[in-house]
């Protein structure tokens, strides 16, 4: 049984409609790929789903149907999301940005701290007093994923987490990546570059003008 499902997905921004019958889904402890150019849809499949834009059709998250449901609402479900544009709380420290995300562990998942977010992450662990301003386009993206894991969610929606980093960032984001998947986190994973994502992933889907099909 997924633990994500997407039937008849449709939204856009004002009278502009951006996706069309998108249809999609993930297991449990799967990594899946949404692949597709700049423009294709990607991150607003992402934002619908996750409530932050006018959208119809059928979402169901662990069971449960979540289309009418606003955004905290979803994320209490444990519907985790992060953004392409990060959003961290730069006046505020590694640590304090955290604390912002921590939630209660649930059932049967393992539980994330500090600690073991900072294993995941070395870089962040040298910088926890450190503004999110005085950090990297990279660590603020690694503490963005930090942040959301904080909140113990069963999936995370990933919006093109490689972009614009440098090699070995990639190499060390990949890394963590696969350390949620062992970890039996649920990943739907928006992004372009395929030689990064695509030895990650379970699946994968391919979004064109709007629509989605199988990669």
């Amino acid at each position: 049984m997924a633990l994500l499902e997407v039937r008849d997905l449709a939204a856009g921004y004002g009278r502009a409609r951006v996706l069309f019958d998108v249809g999609l889904e993930v297991g449990a402890g799967e990594v899946v790929m949404l692949a597709g150019r700049n423009g294709a849809g990607k991150s607003t499949t992402l934002k619908a789903i996750m409530g932050l834009i006018e959208r119809a059709g059928e979402i169901r998250f662990h069971g449960q149907r979540v289309e009418r449901l606003e955004p905290f609402e979803i994320a209490r479900l444990g519907l985790g999301y992060v953004p392409e544009d990060r959003r961290i709380f730069t006046e505020l420290t590694v640590a304090e940005n955290l604390e912002v995300g921590r939630r209660a562990p649930r059932a049967g998942l393992p539980a994330w701290d500090e600690e073991r977010l900072f294993a995941l992450f070395p870089n962040l662990a040298t910088m926890r007093d450190r503004p999110g301003s005085r950090m990297s386009g990279g660590e603020q993206k690694m503490l963005a994923i930090a942040r959301t894991l904080m909140g113990n969610p069963l999936a995370v929606l990933l919006d093109e987490p490689s972009e614009g980093l440098a090699p070995l960032v990639v190499k060390q984001m990949a890394a963590a990546i696969g350390e949620l998947k062992r970890a039996g986190l649920s990943v739907l994973l928006c992004e372009q570059n395929a030689r990064f994502a695509e030895p990650l992933a379970d699946r994968s889907y391919r979004i064109e003008k709007g629509q989605v099909r199988p990669a």
